[in-house]
């Protein structure tokens, strides 16, 4: 006897797949209402969890409604095989909208579409993280290249100063010091062994608003020593009105007695104080990797190494030292030497100046150190002072300045003296701060 509703006897159920079935073919896959891929079944009653129920009439005694099998094309399942389909081969996630399946077109893709790059805001972080980028190499270099400044002159034990005009003066000095130089060194520049050091080269350069101003002080200018504090000893030895040249007032106490010399037989108020030896100059040429120069006429000399061709080329440390020291192989030897020197510091100028220099940080670093080792300045002097004088380096040389010798007006006893009537006006257009029409040798 069968005790099952008459609606679910095995006879009235088709035939199965598996075992109890006399049918080859497996059974359609039993498709969930909320996913069923038929036409939508209107709201009816709902049942004991809250689903809504079936919308046809009861099925059988007592027995509810069963749900239809039914594929995708809206035929019953079951009448073959090919029309099996359980809804797992399409991979599609019951209940998830959209993709293939219920709730999407057939065939279409699961992932959502992904966002277009927002590059306004890409751009904005970029300029944020580059700029920060910036201002640290930046902090980090200058404080890295101020700690390297040799802050060894102190300009204040200068006694009997001129009062301070308008624009600022730099004394520049080129010296002969052998530091840190081997002997193998001293024979590869031709410097020499002598123990001390000179000064082979002095300048003066002013920057002030009106033009800026290179004069270049010959070394066997004539002075007159003044009164002045020992920097060693702090006695202040009085003045006896003895003549001597101007480099040997730097061999007898230093940058403290030239600077105070100099301000007395002028006049004119030194503001900072820069000093190089011949293995830092070097040094810098070598590390900017040689500057470019054009010599007017070849000349040789045994004496500082130097044998130039007339023409432009590339001067490596040892040849730029030979060239700005060479006196012997000129008539007016120390005039032209001047003449020599400022036109090599202007090329140097504009040599580190370049692109190339500047934003090549291979070059740039080798070079701001061997300059910063070698230098020594007064201790007032900072990192802005120095890159001002630098620049206004550069615009001399640029023609935007006045480049010029000292006045002279003749010689006594193998030194040049100078011409007393255009170094006053010189020293006057320079404290005022006008332009200067004053001529040079």
């Amino acid at each position: 006897m069968n005790d099952w509703p008459e609606g679910w006897s095995d006879d009235n159920r088709g035939p199965r797949y598996g075992r109890g079935s006399a049918g080859a073919q497996p059974e359609g896959a039993r498709v969930m209402r909320q996913v069923r891929r038929g036409p939508a079944v209107p709201p009816g009653p709902r049942s004991a969890y809250g689903d809504p129920g079936p919308a046809a009439p009861p099925y059988g005694a007592g027995v509810p409604q069963q749900p239809s099998y039914v594929n995708g094309s809206g035929r019953e399942e079951g009448a073959g095989y090919g029309d099996y389909d359980s809804g797992y081969n399409t991979g599609q996630v019951y209940g998830s909208p959209g993709g293939r399946g219920p709730g999407g077109p057939e065939g279409a893709s699961t992932r959502a579409p992904r966002p277009a790059p927002n590059w306004r805001r890409r751009i904005k972080w970029t300029a944020i993280t580059l700029a920060t980028v910036l201002v640290v190499t930046s902090v980090a270099t200058y404080f890295w290249a101020d700690s390297k400044l040799r802050r060894e002159v102190d300009l204040s034990t200068v006694i009997d100063r001129p009062g301070s005009g308008s624009g600022t003066n730099y004394l520049i000095v080129g010296s002969d010091s052998r530091e840190g130089m081997s002997k193998e060194d001293e024979k590869k520049l031709h410097t020499g062994g002598a123990e001390g050091k000179r000064t082979d080269s002095m300048m003066i350069l002013h920057v002030g608003d009106n033009g800026d101003t290179l004069i270049s002080l010959p070394r066997d200018s004539d002075v007159v020593v003044p009164s002045y504090k020992g920097s060693t000893s702090g006695k202040v030895y009085p003045a006896r009105g003895r003549h001597a040249k101007l480099n040997a007032t730097y061999a007898e106490d230093g940058p403290t007695l030239l600077v105070r010399t100099i301000e007395a037989n002028t006049g004119l108020h030194i503001d900072h104080y820069v000093e190089i030896g011949f293995q830092g100059f070097a040094n810098i040429v070598d590390a900017v990797g040689g500057v470019e120069i054009d010599i007017d006429k070849g000349f040789k000399d045994k004496w500082s190494g130097a044998d130039f061709e007339a023409g432009k080329q590339t001067l490596n440390g040892q040849q730029a030292l030979a060239f700005v020291r060479t006196r012997h192989a000129f008539a007016a030897s120390d005039l032209q030497r001047t003449k020599n020197q400022q036109k090599f510091l202007a090329a140097l100028a504009h040599q580190v100046a370049t692109p190339s220099t500047v934003l090549n940080p291979f070059k740039f670093y080798p070079t701001m150190g061997a300059g910063l080792d070698s230098l020594i300045v007064d201790k007032d002097m900072g990192l802005w002072d120095l890159a001002s004088m630098f620049w206004a380096m550069k615009g001399v040389s640029g023609g935007d300045g006045t480049s010029m010798n000292m006045p002279i007006s003749g010689s006594s006893g193998g030194n040049l003296v100078w011409d007393k009537a255009k170094v006053k006006t010189l020293v006057d257009q320079l404290n005022n701060d006008e332009k200067v029409t004053v001529s040079g040798n």
